[in-house]
């Protein structure tokens, strides 16, 4: 386990007004960590009597962030880079995710421990066979090769952090959910109202919104002893039918769903393959794999280098998650 900094500190999270940013934000503010929130627009009500958050607003995409930038990192001792465009729109990427993070690397000071929240989109699933564990030592895509737009962006990101020669965390969480977000796209696909989802005795690679937040701090207090990768994933992780039944039991949905065998799905985008270019993400082999192929999700490395435990098995943190939405 590397050497955690118990002394209070001054860090700056940029993102900070996005779900897992905000997240993080009062994670940090709970340990008593002084936080400058990097936001573009939006300032979490929260934050508004708060004398230990100091919103910084500014756009990382533009270059007149940097003046901005080096200010706000006066004094601070460590960067969450939370920053990042979530969708595959090739010209945000490149912006918000690239250019940002070209940006925030020019301006950081390189004494300061930099914490990249990355993804597990960055491994090579075309490399894996169904039950294999993806580890950090699990091969990562090649460039231009990988699986969808965002992958590439993660990937290329990554590189960039690593050329900059911080102390580096590279932070690779898997499907982030919590409060208003406790749906995701690795279950299958919605026909109508219809749940379809591609069954296997494989796990989901999940992690509450709040377990990345604390691991998210505990990096950023933590000497990363150079670069470290770490997969941020829960300790209790569901099958994608267990996953379903407990949404039914918690919140009433999804009322209609049945179970496709994932290998029957594979067979399917097999014989489609010709036409794969037309074809929507779940009949792409590549992107099949990366969503749907049973793996097995250890999470021995961050428990050993950031400790930490799941608040509660999956069933009782889902129905504490949706309680709170009310």
């Amino acid at each position: 386990m590397g050497e955690v900094k118990g002394e209070a500190r001054r860090i700056l999270i940029t993102g900070a007004g996005g779900f897992i940013g905000r997240a993080t934000v009062a994670e940090a503010r709970a340990r008593g960590l002084d936080v400058v929130a990097l936001v573009r627009k939006s300032v979490a009500p929260e934050w508004t009597d708060d004398d230990g958050v100091t919103v910084v607003e500014a756009d990382l995409s533009e270059p007149s962030s940097l003046l901005p930038l080096r200010r706000a990192l006066r004094g601070c001792d460590a960067v969450i880079h939370a920053a990042a465009h979530l969708g595959g729109d090739d010209a945000a990427i490149e912006a918000d995710t690239l250019a940002a993070t070209r940006h925030l690397l020019a301006a950081l000071p390189k004494e300061i421990r930099l914490v990249l929240v990355s993804s597990i989109a960055v491994y090579d699933m075309s490399k894996l066979a169904p039950g294999d564990a993806v580890t950090e030592r699990s091969p990562l895509n090649r460039p231009g090769h990988a699986q969808d737009s965002y992958a590439e962006s993660k990937l290329a990101q990554e590189v960039l952090c690593q050329g900059a020669l911080q102390p580096l965390w590279l932070m690779r969480p898997g499907a982030v959910w919590g409060p208003g977000r406790t749906w995701h796209a690795l279950n299958g696909f919605w026909a109508g109202p219809l749940q379809v989802t591609l069954a296997s005795d494989g796990t989901l690679p999940l992690v509450h919104v709040k377990h990345v937040a604390r691991a998210l701090v505990s990096a950023a207090l933590t000497d990363p002893q150079g670069m470290t990768a770490l997969n941020v994933i829960d300790d209790d992780l569901p099958t994608r039918a267990r996953f379903v039944t407990a949404h039914r039991q918690a919140a009433g949905w999804p009322r209609a769903a049945i179970d496709v065998p994932w290998t029957l799905w594979l067979t399917l985008t097999r014989t489609l393959k010709r036409f794969e270019r037309h074809l929507p993400g779940l009949l792409r082999e590549p992107v099949l794999r990366a969503r749907i192929m049973p793996l097995r999700w250890p999470n021995t490395a961050l428990r050993a280098s950031l400790g930490g435990h799941d608040d509660a098995a999956f069933e009782a943190l889902l129905q504490h998650t949706l309680e709170s939405e009310t």
